[in-house]
């Protein structure tokens, strides 16, 4: 997969890319997200002030870096591919999990069935609709990974609470779907430069209420958001350039750290 902006969400980067003009797809993937950080869309969209966590719906704000008519096109895509089935291994998210850098997918999860199903900008009210509306019940998934909601704080300006709830009825609903899959909880990833931003105590409070979902039997929550951090608890551009979304270093970093867990739970039956 390619990369785009969580709290700008992706302005259709992977398209973008695979229509670029031949310059090193990295290095041009980097400059727009620095670009758009620096535009300021993350606190253009934040204003907005909508309640999304528990509103179940499409995509109904266009965007300027993902139109509706995007968002359709890209659902409709994985609306056809759940309907060929065969997922050992299904990806839930935003942009952050759509946005894999495909030698790192294939070299990490290319032993398993897997199959990305993130779209830029979602939120959780977006990726319950996804699951109820989709016929994401035609999958039987052995594996849920899930990594959802960041964009409710920046695209929703919610608060830790919503979020909360927002993320209790994903995993909820994924549980009614496949009952019989183990579900990755991750926990939400940090952003912010600085260890003192805001944003970082808000993440913190999700996880931690979070966390309690984990019953060692469906569902596993999982942390992984200290292998991005400096010594000092700062993130480094290198890491996430807009201090949101990973390089392909990081996705290398994440790939590592979830690959033990993804085995283990491939290996274990289903508990009832």
């Amino acid at each position: 997969m390619v990369l785009r902006l969580d709290a700008p969400e992706r302005v259709s980067f992977r398209h973008s890319i695979k229509n670029g003009d031949g310059m090193n797809k990295k290095a041009n993937v980097l400059a727009m997200l620095a670009a758009l950080a620096a535009l300021g869309f993350a606190g253009a969209a934040s204003a907005e002030g909508r309640s999304c966590a528990l509103n179940v719906e499409p995509r109904t704000v266009e965007y300027p870096w993902m139109s509706i008519a995007r968002w359709h096109e890209m659902n409709d895509g994985l609306k056809a591919r759940a309907a060929q089935g065969d997922v050992d291994v299904l990806f839930l998210g935003d942009s952050i999990t759509e946005m894999w850098d495909k030698n790192t997918w294939d070299s990490r999860f290319g032993k398993y069935r897997a199959a990305n199903f993130g779209i830029g900008g979602d939120h959780t009210g977006n990726v319950l609709w996804r699951l109820k509306n989709d016929g994401m019940d035609k999958l039987r998934p052995k594996v849920v990974v899930l990594l959802i909601g960041v964009n409710n704080f920046g695209l929703c300006n919610e608060q830790p609470e919503q979020v909360i709830g927002g993320v209790k009825a994903v995993v909820a609903q994924l549980r009614t779907l496949y009952p019989d899959a183990r579900i990755l909880l991750n926990g939400i990833l940090p952003n912010g430069q600085q260890a003192q931003d805001e944003r970082r105590a808000k993440a913190k409070a999700v996880n931690t209420a979070i966390a309690t979902l984990d019953d060692g039997r469906h569902v596993f929550f999982r942390d992984y958001g200290a292998r991005f951090l400096e010594a000092n608890g700062d993130i480094a551009a290198e890491t996430m350039p807009d201090f949101l979304h990973l390089t392909p270093k990081a996705y290398v970093t994440w790939a590592d750290a979830m690959a033990p867990d993804i085995e283990k739970l491939m290996r274990e039956k289903p508990a009832r």
